[in-house]
C-alpha cells in the first residue's frame, strides 16, 4: 500500500505560474489522451495499449511542453482507468455488479483539482 504526504508550498507569483502552467498542461494532456482512448473504444471496440498513448501523443504540444516521464506517467494513469474499466465490465457482464459502469470521464477544464 502507497502512502501519500502533502506538502504545503508558499511559492512566489513566478514559481506560482510555473506550477500553474504545469498542472495546466498535465490536465490537457490527459483530457487529450481520455480523448483518444474513449474514441478508439467506440469506433473499435478495443481498449487502447500501455504504451499505444504515448506513441500517438508524442507530437503533441502538451506532451512536448512537460518532461517526458512526467506525461508518460499521466498517459499510463489513462491506461490504468481503462483497465480498471474493463475489469467492471467484465464483473457486470457476469451479473456481479448491480449498476453498469461508465467510461472514465473528462477532467475539468483549469487542471489545479
Amino acid at each position: 500500500m502507497y502512502g501519500c504526504q502533502q506538502v504545503l508550498l508558499h511559492p512566489n507569483k513566478e514559481t506560482q505560474a510555473v506550477l500553474e502552467f504545469i498542472c495546466s498542461e498535465v490536465n490537457k494532456l490527459t483530457n487529450c489522451g481520455i480523448y483518444y482512448a474513449r474514441q478508439l473504444y467506440f469506433k473499435t471496440q478495443r481498449f487502447i495499449g500501455k504504451y499505444t498513448l504515448d506513441k500517438e501523443l508524442k507530437s503533441n504540444w502538451h506532451f512536448k511542453a512537460l518532461r517526458a516521464n512526467v506525461a508518460q506517467q499521466a498517459l499510463h494513469k489513462i491506461y490504468d482507468s481503462f483497465k480498471g474499466y474493463q475489469a467492471l465490465i467484465k464483473k457486470w457482464w457476469a451479473g456481479e455488479l448491480d449498476n453498469k459502469p461508465r467510461l472514465p470521464n473528462y477532467r475539468k477544464k483549469g487542471g489545479l483539482e
